[in-house]
């Protein structure tokens, strides 16, 4: 039921807001209603146009459409001074200015805005769509009118490649007339020119020809007589054949006499050598001729003694065989006195364990004698308590307190144990004493004192230790929101150098506790809206969160940072990226990055590289490329 201008949607929305969501009838729980003389209301200041002016919509919003006011921006506070109670301003980005001071501004219009602006252009785009199905109508007609123009340039076109074909056929065969043609032409005049340029060779050499057979006429005419000279020649060749014959046998005679002189030189070093040789073969064997004269003598004397040797052998051999029958007399007496004390040992073994088994039997009566003098003592000792318990008196006191004395008769027995019971009944009848409650008292004071000191300590303990986690806890909180600060400072910093732009943001979710709030990352890359990280691509996330453990890294560096395969999911204008972060990262801080990468891009852009290469089958070398030396020696040459 409302219509509203192009352009003042948010104006409208701003103004109204929930409120168009009430409808004009009665039976709603919330409607519009007409209600009191729009005339007795209240002129808007001057300059501020009713919004009314630009709206259609039911006479129920009459009244609240007039008390509202389209302004610029800049004398909106100015008239917010004049407004009368009810009244309000309103720009057309949708900024309100109520008379009562409250100013909604215009970064965020409201849903009813949304939705107006949503209606117009939806009007507009079924106008639209009425003046496009005209449109439609129209160039589907002219559709039509074209199809069957095109149908009939088309038979026009089919017959005009029919007589094209026909005629591109003759163009052809004539072509190839005029080409065999045209080779044959160009054969004749070849061979033509081939024979016009033989011609005039033959020609010039013609010329050529007659000129050295003039010459040589000439020359011929002017030559001396040459049969002295022959003669004269022949002689010269003869003598320089005979000399040359002479100098071949001369340096016959001079090689073979050289070669003699090579041999002999040859020899007599040979002769040197075998002469030294035989020299030191003749020392060697004077040195052993001596050597074997030393082992003669030793050998004479080794002989002198062996020749002796057989009567010491045999005085030693009388020796002992006297030795061994002296053996031999000792050991039968041996014999026969270890025989003896093997009797004597057997009898005396026989009285031992006569011996041990009569021990075995005294040991057993004293310990039965122990046994019952230990139980008569450990009775006297129970009657002794029980005497102490009962009467209060030492043991050898007992008849006193019965009113006896040594040497008068016991009593009836059977008149004391009537006596005892009646005694025991009337003291059952008095009940029970408990002799030990003052001790019992005192024993009870004693802990109930120790358990309140036990309680205070507890409570002393609580207390503090309350104290030092709610001192932890703050100091966490602080510790935590400082590191937070700064990993949200580097991650936007990294992230806009990644991304080349765009931004993003850290952000504490789900409680004000910082130790118990949770994490969540909005980014915004260059041309996208800010959205969670889940709603990124692929590559985003992953440059996202390089940035996230990089930052967090910056914050608490390390000496060495080990990167295993990071850029895999990351296209090649990204790989450039992430370099050039690493190379960012390795200027601005010591740490050194080993990175674990397949990617030709990040392998190009280390200082030193690492593999491992199997030049054979199950034969595996490592192999390393220090690229800054390379780019250096380039450099150089």
């Amino acid at each position: 039921m409302i219509r509203v201008d192009r352009g003042y949607e948010a104006a409208l929305g701003a103004a109204l807001g929930d409120d168009l969501e009430s409808p004009v009838d009665a039976a709603a729980p919330a409607y519009w209603s007409l209600n009191g003389d729009p005339a007795a209301d209240a002129a808007l200041p001057e300059g501020a146009a009713p919004l009314i002016a630009h709206v259609t919509a039911p006479p129920e919003l009459a009244r609240r459409l007039s008390q509202i006011g389209i302004v610029e921006a800049t004398q909106a506070v100015v008239m917010m001074a004049r407004l009368k109670p009810g009244q309000r301003l309103v720009t057309r980005d949708g900024a309100v200015y109520r008379w009562d001071g409250h100013v909604t501004g215009s970064e965020a219009p409201g849903a009813a805005a949304l939705r107006l602006s949503q209606k117009n252009r939806l009007s507009e785009l079924e106008a639209e769509i009425d003046e496009a199905r005209i449109v439609l109508s129209e160039a589907e007609d002219m559709l039509a009118e074209k199809a069957a123009a095109i149908a009939v340039e088309e038979r026009r076109l089919s017959d005009a490649r029919d007589r094209s074909r026909i005629a591109t056929r003759a163009l052809s065969e004539a072509r190839d007339a005029l080409a065999a043609s045209e080779r044959a032409a160009g054969d004749l005049m070849r061979r033509r020119d081939v024979v016009t340029e033989a011609v005039n060779q033959l020609k010039s050499q013609l010329e050529e020809l007659g000129l050295q057979e003039e010459n040589a006429r000439i020359e011929m005419d002017d030559a001396p007589d040459l049969s002295e000279i022959d003669a004269r020649l022949r002689d010269e060749q003869a003598t320089v054949a005979t000399d040359r014959g002479l100098l071949a046998e001369a340096r016959a005679r001079y090689e073979g006499l050289s070669r003699e002189v090579e041999a002999r030189k040859r020899r007599i070093s040979a002769i040197a050598q075998e002469r030294a040789s035989w020299t030191t073969r003749a020392a060697s064997a004077a040195q052993h001729i001596e050597s074997l004269r030393e082992r003669e003598d030793e050998a004479r004397e080794e002989i002198a003694d062996l020749e002796a040797a057989p009567e010491e052998f045999e005085e030693r051999r009388y020796a002992l065989l006297n030795e061994i029958q002296k053996a031999e007399a000792a050991r039968r007496d041996a014999g026969d006195r270890l025989a003896e004390a093997e009797t004597r040992q057997r009898a005396v073994d026989g009285v031992a364990a006569t011996a041990l088994s009569e021990l075995a039997e005294s040991r057993e009566r004293r310990g039965r004698a122990e046994e019952r003098l230990v139980s008569a003592a450990e009775k006297r000792h129970e009657s002794e308590v029980r005497i102490r318990e009962a009467l209060g008196v030492a043991p050898h006191e007992v008849l006193r307190p019965a009113g006896l004395t040594d040497g008068n008769p016991l009593p009836d027995i059977r008149d004391i144990e009537r006596e005892v019971d009646r005694l025991k009944m009337e003291r059952e009848r008095l009940g029970a004493v408990n002799l030990r409650a003052e001790e019992e008292q005192q024993e009870l004071s004693q802990k109930l004192e120790t358990l309140i000191c036990e309680r205070d300590d507890v409570i002393d303990a609580i207390r503090k230790l309350r104290g030092a986690i709610q001192s932890l806890n703050r100091e966490g909180r602080e510790r935590l929101i400082a590191a937070f600060d700064v990993v949200n400072t580097q991650f936007q910093r990294l992230f806009t150098h990644l991304f080349g732009g765009g931004t993003a943001e850290l952000q504490l979710i789900e409680s004000d506790d910082p130790l118990e709030a949770g994490l969540e990352i909005l980014a915004r890359p260059p041309g996208k809206k800010p959205q969670t990280m889940t709603l990124l691509s692929g590559g985003e996330q992953a440059l996202t969160a390089m940035a996230l453990i990089f930052a967090v890294f910056l914050t608490n560096p390390a000496p060495i940072c080990v990167l295993d395969e990071v850029d895999a999911p990351l296209d090649d204008h990204n790989v450039e990226r992430y370099c050039n972060l690493m190379d960012e990262m390795a200027a601005s801080t010591e740490t050194r990055f080993v990175i674990i990468t397949h990617n030709p891009i990040t392998m190009a852009r280390m200082n030193r590289l690492f593999g491992v290469t199997m030049a054979e089958q199950g034969v595996s070398q490592l192999v390393s490329v220090d690229l800054q030396a390379a780019e250096l020696l380039r450099e150089a040459s």
